[in-house]
Formats: structure tokens, C-alpha cells, sequence
């Protein structure tokens, strides 16, 4: 039986399973929109609050974003792709350059680029060299400065900071709001659908993003690896789920692998008589069984697998592809 992308529970009270072609109305919306911006800037938490649902993995750390994946929002009248891209930063590895090449991979395949940027700070050399690249866009893309954190902005830094990044890319249509808060997420979203093409149905009405259930059951424990783990040790994990099987007396039995670089941080990772590993487990868990709406028994192993993201081969088989 082939697995199919994610469809949440709750998305039959919005009964958009219902939404057949034949109901797209006459000028239809739709496109991509690459969410881009420097690491930590709350590219995943500015998806999850678009959707309305915890898609993609968010945590206080810079770079928790590795792979792209999509957020797909459809109404009868448009169809919004996000593309929620890993930060853009100087590779220092091979893993860093598979999440560079990924997120300048979704900039050039996009209608809409969507630059994220931290009202709380001013622009410094990477939102400059990020800016850069934006201007090479072709002519037919639109691009929209999109100021997060405004929740962390004193009003009397508004017209200073906003002007700083405009300033970068004086072309662009540009928006403040709180991503996590919510606030001016109505005008993005008014804005996002002013400046969509018009277009066709790309996905089913009821797809919300092109993660099976267990890419995201895997990014919700390498979130809270993120979460509870301190310095540079999180950063060196990989997490792979190995068995995801619906039980017929509605248990969620996964079994897990979590990849780490050397055995020391193997041993913090599972603390002292495994407490550490418990505990990420436990809040791994209770994320997962919102996610899948069952009781899921997790299974958690740890695997030393020495500089995985030096290693290309690696990388492939922990399902980094380059």
C-alpha cells in the first residue's frame, strides 16, 4: 500500500474534501511562495501560523529547518504553495551545502519570494548578501520583505528598522507583523493573494503539505533533540524513523533511530539511565499523538555515525539527497 502525504483530521470540519476541481471559480489564484531569510528568522513558525497547523519543526536555534517542505492552503478561489526553505548561510559541510542549494533551488522555481526578516535586529552582512541575491530574481517574480517580530520591536524603532531593510530592497512591496503572535498576518495573506498568478488546482484540496506522516513524526523528535539539548550537539543529529505502523486497535507504534557523531554524544543524548532520552521521547511523544490523533508508542534509539554530515554518502541514505 503506497503512503500519501499528510492529511490532518480536523481538516473534514473545514469539509475540504469536498472541494472538486469542478468547484475552482473562474479566476482561480495560484503559485509558489518561497519563504527565504537567514537562519531563525521564523520561517517554519510563519507557515505553521499560515496554515493553521504544526507542519514544520520550530525551535529557539538557528537552522531547525533542513529540508523543504510545502504548506499547501486552498480555498475555492486560490491555491497558496509555501515552500518553507532552510536558512540561507556559508555552507561549512555537505549538509549545509544540500540546505543552501535546496533553499536557492525553491527562490528560482517560485512566483512569489517571501524575504523573512527579525524586526528585532538591524540588517547585518548576511541579510545584505541575502538582499543581493534577491535582486538577480527574474523579472516575472514579485518579491514582499516580510518584517517578523514586530512583537519584539519598540514602537519607537519602527520607522528606523523598517526602513533599514527597505532600504536593501527599495522595490519590494513590504509588510510588518508578529508571526508568532499573529498580528498583520490577515494583510500578509491579503497581500500574498493580490499578487498570485492566476492558475489551476496543483494539489488535491485536502493536501496540506508533501511530508508523509512519519517525515513529520521525525521532525517533531529532532524539535524537541533541539528544544532540550544545549551548544552545538543538536546540530550533529539526524533522526530516522525505521517502522510506522496504524495498529487495528488504533495504536501508533514508530520506531526511531536518532544519528548522532560521536559516542559522547550518544551518552549525553540518553543521560544517565536513559532519563535524557526519556524525556525527549515523552514530549516527542505527546506532539506526535496531536499529530495523528491515536496513542503512539515510540521507540528511540541512538547510532554513532561518525562526521554524517561530511559524508555524501551518508547524507543519502539518512535521506539528504544531493
Amino acid at each position: 500500500m503506497n503512503e500519501i502525504p499528510y492529511q490532518p483530521s480536523e481538516m473534514a470540519e473545514l469539509d475540504l474534501s469536498s472541494l472538486a476541481d469542478e468547484d475552482i471559480q473562474d479566476g482561480h489564484k495560484s503559485g509558489f511562495v518561497a519563504v527565504a531569510g537567514r537562519p531563525n528568522v521564523g520561517k517554519s513558525t510563519l507557515m505553521n501560523a499560515l496554515l493553521h497547523q504544526k507542519l514544520a519543526a520550530v525551535s529557539h536555534r538557528p537552522q531547525t529547518t533542513r529540508s523543504r517542505q510545502l504548506g499547501i492552503l486552498t480555498t475555492t478561489e486560490y491555491q497558496i504553495i509555501f515552500v518553507d526553505t532552510p536558512g540561507l548561510v556559508k555552507p561549512r559541510h555537505k549538509l549545509d551545502e544540500y540546505m543552501v542549494d535546496s533553499a536557492r533551488n525553491s527562490l528560482q522555481d517560485a512566483d512569489i519570494v517571501l524575504w523573512l526578516v527579525d524586526a528585532s535586529e538591524p540588517p547585518g552582512s548576511s541579510d545584505r548578501i541575502i538582499a543581493g541575491t534577491l535582486r538577480d530574481l527574474s523579472a516575472d517574480q514579485k518579491l514582499i520583505l516580510g518584517v517578523n517580530k514586530a512583537d519584539l520591536l519598540k514602537p519607537e524603532d519602527v520607522l528606523i528598522r523598517t526602513g533599514e531593510y527597505c532600504s536593501l530592497v527599495p522595490e519590494s512591496e513590504w509588510l510588518l507583523f508578529s508571526a508568532l503572535k499573529g498580528n498583520g498576518l490577515d494583510a500578509l495573506l491579503q497581500l500574498l493573494i493580490q499578487m498570485l498568478p492566476d492558475g489551476p488546482r496543483y494539489f488535491p484540496a485536502d493536501q496540506t503539505t508533501d511530508f508523509f506522516v512519519r517525515d513529520i513524526a521525525a521532525e517533531l523528535i529532532r524539535e524537541q533533540i533541539f528544544l532540550q539539548m544545549r551548544e552545538e550537539l543538536p546540530y550533529g543529529t539526524a533522526v530516522v524513523i525505521e517502522k510506522f505502523t496504524e495498529r487495528e486497535d488504533g495504536l501508533t507504534q514508530i520506531s526511531s533511530t536518532i544519528y548522532v557523531e560521536r559516542e559522547s554524544h550518544k551518552k549525553i543524548i540518553i543521560g544517565a539511565k536513559g532519563t535524557q532520552l526519556r524525556k525527549i521521547g515523552t514530549a516527542a511523544r505527546k506532539e506526535i499523538e496531536e499529530l495523528v490523533g491515536s496513542k503512539v508508542f515510540l521507540e528511540m534509539w541512538v547510532k554513532v555515525e561518525p562526521n554524517w554530515r561530511r559524508n555524501k554518502d551518508v547524507l543519502k541514505r539518512l535521506g539528504y539527497s544531493k
